[in-house]
């Protein structure tokens, strides 16, 4: 794993979860980490996934949940730097375990992503 994998990796497993629920089933793709899907949303404006493999597993012992991770990435918009975008990134999980009481959770945040996989340079 790079840094940047490792980072989102981390990023994902290590924030707590604020409140929401999933509006709707999607189709979605498989994936071990998250760097797919920000390619496809800078592509195709956005992606579906569901995360698997150990970035899962280890999600799942953390909150004690043996739901689905689901991802959605959205491309905001383009950056000056040719490729890269400004993404909203959503995570839920269903029955997350937080304080003895189960509760679906859903994280979002931004990152500024490249096509070729590279975060853009600060100007």
């Amino acid at each position: 794993m790079n840094y940047s994998t490792q980072f989102l990796t981390v990023t994902l497993a290590s924030l707590v979860l604020a409140h929401g629920v999933a509006a709707q089933p999607l189709a979605r793709t498989q994936v071990t980490e998250i760097k797919p899907l920000l390619i496809r949303a800078i592509e195709l404006g956005s992606a579906h996934g569901v995360l698997v493999g150990e970035a899962a597993t280890y999600v799942r012992q953390k909150f004690d949940a043996s739901t689905p991770i689901e991802i959605d990435v959205r491309s905001l918009y383009a950056l000056p730097e040719a490729g890269c975008s400004r993404l909203e990134v959503t995570t839920r999980q269903k029955a997350v375990l937080e304080k003895t009481k189960r509760d679906d959770k859903e994280l979002i945040y931004q990152v500024s992503y490249c096509r070729d996989g590279r975060f853009p340079e600060k100007r």
